[in-house]
């Protein structure tokens, strides 16, 4: 089956393959790089249908004007710029933390975990395959919550939920041969870091 599955993911990259030369162009892509006003118009009516787009075309035209008066900057020049020095450093932050806050360890070890919740040797393949639908599930519900809580609090709390759910699960994976029922507890908190991991990081 596991060969099937992954095969599985190259279906829509063929479907897109298939379908990708009857998309139109970006409108803004036709308008800014290209300079060709008529091809842009023609791809506005091509995606949104016949009418008046003269606020689209003007909305193109402004992002283009503010684009050649934008000044391109090398990467050195981006860091030696004080003006985007905290922008740099939050960006440098978020993906520091992003790669040590544990996801890679959870999803290496979760087998062995599962291996000694007594889990079937064959039904583990299938529970490693639920961790990841939920991280699929949880990115998904990200973007609904994104709009209503901000990025900054799906930040804080998802860091400080996935803190509080490593520290449980070092206390049940310490204490898992002295009770039975802390297996099961340790599959449960590793489905919830990898929740919060989608929802917040």
């Amino acid at each position: 089956l596991w060969p099937w599955l992954l095969a599985s993911s190259g279906l829509s990259a063929l479907v897109q393959l298939a379908t990708l030369p009857f998309f139109p162009d970006s409108p803004s892509y036709l308008l800014i790089q290209k300079g060709n006003e008529e091809a842009c118009r023609k791809a506005i009516r091509k995606l949104w249908g016949e009418g008046d787009h003269q606020a689209e075309l003007e909305d193109i035209r402004k992002e283009k004007a503010a684009m050649t008066s934008t000044k391109t900057l090398r990467v050195l020049e981006v860091l030696r710029e004080r003006s985007l020095r905290w922008q740099l450093y939050i960006l440098v932050t978020v993906m520091t933390t992003l790669q040590l806050c544990g996801i890679n360890a959870i999803y290496f070890y979760s087998f062995e975990v599962f291996h000694t919740a007594k889990f079937e040797e064959y039904l583990i393949p299938y529970v490693s395959l639920g961790v990841g639908l939920c991280e699929c599930i949880s990115s998904i519900l990200c973007s609904t919550l994104i709009d209503r809580f901000g990025r900054k609090v799906l930040l804080w709390g998802g860091y400080s939920l996935m803190c509080s759910v490593l520290a449980l699960l070092t206390i049940t994976l310490s204490l898992q041969r002295q009770f039975f029922w802390m297996h099961y507890f340790s599959v449960i908190l590793i489905f919830l870091f990898v929740v919060f991991y989608g929802i917040g990081p």
